[in-house]
């Protein structure tokens, strides 16, 4: 009779929609999307629309930052006030992430592929726009 090799503690993998990643337990950031008031996650939505080797480097990327947060270049650049963005190199492109960092947790605000050098001002704006919202939800409560 063969025995099949134990299966590995469910502590060490989480499953996501992206992927099942190892677990790591001292995670400096948790993350988060952002949610409008409908309920959409613009940032997930966006990941979903990729092809899943570039989600899986993306999520990688935003991985790093939990564990090594504060980062600076190449990974993070800061953008503004509490605003930074995950810089991640794909095969053929450019993709960031745009967040904020608050009580611990790191809000993915905005994900966007990269088409010239400075980050675009719509990009920009959209995340400082749903920064704001977050902000203002939050002194509401």
């Amino acid at each position: 009779m063969r025995l099949a090799a134990p299966a590995a503690p469910k502590e060490w993998q989480r499953c996501t929609d992206f992927g099942t990643l190892p677990m790591v337990t001292d995670l400096k950031l948790s993350v988060r999307f952002y949610r409008t008031a409908l309920g959409h996650e613009p940032v997930r939505e966006w990941l979903k629309e990729l092809p899943p080797a570039e989600r899986k480097a993306i999520g990688e990327e935003i991985r790093t930052v939990q564990i090594g947060w504060p980062l600076g270049m190449p990974i993070v650049r800061k953008l503004d006030a509490d605003l930074w963005e995950v810089r991640v190199k794909l095969p053929d492109r450019i993709a960031r992430v745009l967040f904020t960092v608050e009580e611990g947790v790191a809000v993915l605000l905005h994900g966007f592929i990269k088409k010239s050098q400075k980050t675009p001002a719509p990009d920009l704006k959209t995340a400082k726009d749903r920064k704001k919202l977050l902000v203002q939800a939050r002194s509401a409560q």
